[in-house]
């Protein structure tokens, strides 16, 4: 990089296009895609998702009945697992910035966090899309060896609409992760919360509103795993997908918000 020295003073003036607010955000967001296979958690983690993607696949080939070797069953298998490692693998992305200590660094370089942030986001809805149809390859693959093995006729009963359905339910699930990571910028903070909200909070829930009539009908507005679940029961109605939106905005968005603006002003060590 050249810089220009003015003959009158010793200031150096930067060319305009390289200060580091001028970095585009898409060679940001390929060095935050780098940074999360680069630690030996981030890539443990990522490779895990094709590992318990061939572990349901081949448990269902062994385990499964006649009956139960379809799309759907593989899916759902596979899916499972994916739904808790994608947002971990979200949390440790933001929050590696404060545990390994490297966010001094970072915001250094790019001293508007928004826009690392923004990339992290990107880069982790961007996993999301693409981990899920690469781990229902998978499990494409082993509905054919499966059927192929028992001898019957391969069922091929996940619809396009089916599919999108689970990517946008994973892909809300990896932003749970996300949210939580922003909001509270610890990786063992983060995960203990994550578990909290994805185990505790949906058995509390469930239980409240088998035994309190009110809770039932409120539940579908207020309980955001709830309303997520029915994405992977097929289509929404419209009364579902107003469920998801209400709660989207109270257990994602408001919170996300809140999380960015704490980072935006948090102090760094």
């Amino acid at each position: 990089m050249t810089t220009l020295v003015s003959p009158s003073a010793s200031t150096v003036i930067e060319p305009a296009g390289h200060r580091a607010d001028g970095i585009p955000l898409h060679r940001i967001t390929s060095t935050e895609l780098r940074k999360m296979f680069d630690t030996r958690s981030g890539f443990w983690l990522m490779a895990s998702i094709a590992i318990t993607a061939l572990l349901a696949t081949a448990a269902v080939v062994l385990f499964g009945s006649d009956k139960d070797l379809t799309y759907n069953s593989f899916a759902a298998a596979i899916g499972f697992p994916m739904t808790v490692v994608l947002p971990i693998v979200a949390i440790l992305s933001v929050t590696g910035e404060w545990s390994q200590r490297s966010g001094l660094t970072t915001f250094t370089l790019v001293p508007h966090r928004g826009r690392v942030i923004l990339a992290k986001a990107i880069v982790c809805v961007g996993v999301a899309v693409v981990s899920i149809p690469v781990a229902f390859a998978v499990g494409a693959l082993g509905n054919v060896v499966g059927t192929a093995i028992a001898g019957v006729d391969p069922v091929w009963n996940l619809t396009v609409a089916d599919f999108g359905n689970i990517v946008l339910a994973n892909v809300l699930g990896l932003m749970v992760g996300f949210m939580l990571g922003v909001l509270i910028r610890s990786s063992a903070g983060a995960i203990v919360a994550y578990f909290v909200y994805s185990f505790l909070l949906p058995t509390l829930a469930m239980l409240l509103a088998s035994s309190q009539a009110w809770f039932k009908d409120l539940q579908p507005w207020v309980d955001f795993n709830f309303a997520q679940s029915a994405l992977y029961n097929g289509s929404l109605t419209a009364q579902q997908w107003a469920h998801l939106g209400v709660t989207s905005v109270i257990w994602l968005v408001v919170p996300t918000v809140v999380g960015v603006a704490m980072v935006l002003r948090s102090e760094l060590t």
